[in-house]
């Protein structure tokens, strides 16, 4: 048998597989948790980190590290992803909301292609929101 059979037995893995090695290319370092941080922050837009720590049972330490690592600055003058906004809640300044930048919206969109194939083509994200 060949040692490397690269057949494909399982397509839905795969394109799960695309979708991580798609968010690795960002980063090669790329930890669970920060993916778990991300996608959260997709379904849940202007989320607030305490919601997040408490649905994801992370610590409040944790979700800085993983939000900073999404955000434009990372920790120790390290430059982020620029993928998340990190900004103080108007209406109670201790707590912070979170959302996708515009890269982080193009990625959330490559993923879902990645994973569901493309959707409305020809139409964008503004158009498809005002439906």
């Amino acid at each position: 048998m060949d040692p490397l059979r690269r057949q494909l037995t399982d397509p839905e893995i795969e394109r799960l597989l695309r979708v991580i090695e798609r968010v690795r290319i960002l980063d090669r370092q790329f930890p669970a948790q920060v993916l778990s941080t991300l996608l959260y922050i997709a379904a849940h837009e202007n989320c607030h980190k305490q919601a997040l720590e408490e649905d994801l049972g992370i610590t409040t330490a944790s979700s800085s590290r993983n939000t900073d690592w999404l955000s434009d600055y990372h920790r120790l003058r390290k430059a982020g992803l620029g993928l998340i906004i990190k900004e103080d809640d108007p209406s109670n300044g201790r707590r912070q909301q979170l959302r996708l930048s515009p890269k982080g919206r193009r990625l959330i969109q490559q993923i879902k292609e990645d994973l569901y194939g493309p959707q409305n083509p020809g139409v964008t994200e503004e158009e498809a929101g005002e439906r």
